[in-house]
């Protein structure tokens, strides 16, 4: 941490900032990102993604890359967390994933209930 303290408002725009410049496909896709809780003492900023984010397949690696980048950038934040609300639980979100082709929604795995869809050929 620096020897200046910053304000929660100066550090809210440094993220706001940073997530502007660093992650514009999260707007350009249909995509939005909130920061949810800002913490100054703890060093800790919660953030949500939503719009688009929220069913894309590629939200989990966004979030890696936020993480990982933000706390190198922005000495103050130490810790991000960071969700779509598409976790049963979460405010906001119906509790809905994204499906995949031949993925079962539960029971077993080897069972014949879901082969997926028919191959168009």
């Amino acid at each position: 941490m620096s020897t200046e303290a910053r304000s929660e408002d100066e550090l809210r725009e440094d993220v706001t900032n940073f997530l502007r410049r660093n992650f514009p496909q999260i707007q350009m896709h249909g995509g939005s990102a909130a920061i949810t809780n800002l913490d100054v003492e703890d060093g800790s900023v919660s953030l949500r993604l939503g719009g688009a984010c929220s069913g894309c397949g590629i939200s989990p690696m966004t979030i890696q890359a936020i993480k990982s980048r933000m706390t190198k950038e922005i000495p103050e934040i130490t810790q991000v967390h960071a969700d779509t609300g598409m976790a049963a639980g979460h405010g906001g979100g119906d509790g809905m994933s994204p499906s995949f082709p031949g993925e079962s929604r539960g029971g077993d795995i080897d069972s014949d209930d879901d082969e997926g869809p028919a191959a168009p050929f």
